[in-house]
């Protein structure tokens, strides 16, 4: 049997500005507060329509500081629901105000902004339906400050993942990601886990879905206020994306079935 999710009827909008699409942002916050501003301020305004950000349950003045700058959509989480939790509530309030295309920007600023105007326009254009900015395409990763042995994990993991999923992509751990409706609404992300592994089972669930997946070269900046997890994090981390990448495999064969895979339609 298969899962649905019901959304409201979506918003109207009579102001989409990119090939008649209507762009939301979504920004997951935790503790956001030095950044959010420096964040906000450099969204490209002339191509989006919306900002959605959903605080969860930071303990600073994240949620001040959004009403401050006229976030229009604020959703405030009374318990923390992990990172996987946050973008849920993200994709669901971004779908029911009839996101076209949605992107995730952190709001730590460890991604610029910048490129928000070039990944919509690689969906808008209808070149692909997911776009990653990648912090591996070219030498921005270790540049702005990664440490060494997250690039080595990155990469290591990045390598098996490709093995076992048959592509080709050059990391799968990047926090920059745009979608287009569709792909949202096709597949059944509110099956993942409500922690970091989500991303990858967002990624896995695309591929197995038949969807192709752009990247573009990303610049990141690690620092201080940057959102980051420890050694110890990033090792549960890394052994539940592998994990993933064999549940793909084994789905892909038909060995075994797994629910994340049921597409909502």
């Amino acid at each position: 049997m298969k899962n649905f999710i019901a959304f409201s009827a979506p918003e109207k909008c009579t102001n989409r500005m990119l090939h008649n699409k209507k762009v939301i942002i979504v920004l997951p916050a935790y503790n956001a507060g030095l950044t959010l501003e420096q964040t906000f301020n450099e969204i490209p305004f002339d191509i989006v329509d919306e900002v959605v950000l959903v605080d969860d349950a930071s303990k600073d003045n994240t949620v001040e500081i959004a009403e401050k700058l006229g976030i229009k959509h604020i959703i405030s989480h009374e318990k923390n629901k992990g990172y996987g939790g946050n973008q849920k509530s993200c994709y669901d309030k971004a779908l029911s105000l009839g996101a076209d295309i949605i992107i995730m920007l952190h709001p730590d600023y460890q991604y610029t902004p910048k490129l928000i105007t070039a990944m919509s326009s690689i969906i808008a254009n209808g070149l692909y339906p997911v776009v990653l900015g990648s912090r591996i395409l070219g030498r921005g990763a270790l540049k702005g400050g990664m440490p060494f042995y997250k690039y080595v994990f990155n990469r290591f993991l990045t390598l098996s993942q490709n093995l076992l999923m048959n592509q080709k992509l050059s990391e799968y751990h990047t926090g920059y990601r745009a979608f287009t409706r569709e792909v949202l609404m096709r597949i059944n992300y509110r099956n993942n886990s409500d922690d970091f592994v989500f991303d990858n089972q967002m990624l896995a669930q695309i591929f197995y879905a038949g969807y192709e997946i752009a990247e573009v070269t990303c610049p990141t900046k690690y620092f201080d206020e940057a959102s980051s997890i420890n050694f110890s994090r990033s090792l549960k981390y890394g052994l539940g994306v592998l994990q993933v990448s064999i549940q793909y495999f084994l789905q892909k064969t038909g060995i075994m079935k797994f629910r994340i895979f049921n597409k909502n339609y």
